[in-house]
């Protein structure tokens, strides 16, 4: 259980490789979209903490690279999002993941993606290939190779949360469902988020104006329920999560964020 735990708690933090998949683009080049972004950039570093009850179960970091790269022709952030376990989670069930996203600056799209998971004896490497212009995408798996088709604008598990960054949530109505097409694990999949409002939360930092989110979920055996998953994410331009509770069918797992540098906004805790 500690395994699956880990994984998903990970992947939803608060989600490419390159090649050419067709002689014949099936959309103009133009056919990129442009989104306005303010919210983040390049140098950006967040750290989590995961407790479960009393125990340090995790940490996490989430990077931005200071520099930007060039994937599939098309200038791109790349994101680096690793998690391990700590303590007695870690003599338990030991992991070690990576995940990484190479996404375009002006449309918000990953060229690339990158996964490597270590869980106990478990491991997994794969490469992601995204043809935005044939709707396509390649996953690589040691030897396997598999082209699947995809909608327009799909994102992977790192990306379509960056994403969700550049929305203006003042243009959107408490319990409004966003919806964002995703490809992971040779699946594509729509990741859905319904948004709770606005509230005022207590960090380490001190209290600050949050958005909340939930992540919605399908029954499953794991979490307790459609919205087990919370996320407030803090409201202002950056928009990164301060805080993500787990309710799970045996107890709930909790994140904060530990510390933070190279946002692209000042990000503003008061005192109340």
């Amino acid at each position: 259980m500690g395994q699956a735990i880990m994984k998903k708690v990970i992947v939803i933090l608060s989600i490419i490789t390159t090649a050419a998949l067709s002689q014949v683009a099936l959309k103009p080049e133009n056919a990129y979209r442009r989104v306005n972004n303010t919210s983040f950039g390049t140098g950006e570093h967040l750290e989590y903490k995961v407790h479960y009850g009393i125990f340090n179960a995790a940490e996490a970091t989430v990077d931005v690279a200071p520099t930007v790269y060039k994937v599939n022709e098309r200038p791109c952030y790349r994101v680096n999002v690793y998690g391990r376990t700590v303590g007695a989670f870690d003599l338990i069930t030991r992991i070690r993941n990576t995940w990484r996203s190479y996404i375009d600056t002006t449309a918000i799209l990953p060229q690339k993606f990158f996964l490597h998971v270590e869980e106990g004896n478990h491991r997994k490497e794969e490469n992601v290939t995204f043809n935005h212009f044939a709707n396509t995408v390649r996953s690589e798996e040691k030897t396997e190779k598999d082209v699947f088709k995809v909608p327009d604008n799909v994102h992977d598990v790192i990306s379509g949360y960056y994403y969700l960054r550049t929305i203006d949530f003042n243009r959107v109505n408490t319990g409004q469902v966003i919806e964002v097409p995703a490809f992971f694990d040779d699946q594509v999949y729509n990741m859905k988020v319904r948004y709770r409002g606005r509230e005022v939360i207590k960090t380490k930092f001190g209290h600050i104006n949050v958005l909340k989110l939930n992540p919605l979920l399908p029954e499953n055996k794991l979490f307790k329920g459609e919205d087990a998953i919370k996320i407030w994410v803090s409201d202002d331009a950056n928009k990164i999560p301060v805080k993500v509770e787990v309710e799970l069918w045996v107890g709930s797992m909790e994140m904060d964020l530990k510390n933070h540098a190279g946002l692209r906004n000042e990000l503003k805790f008061f005192k109340r």
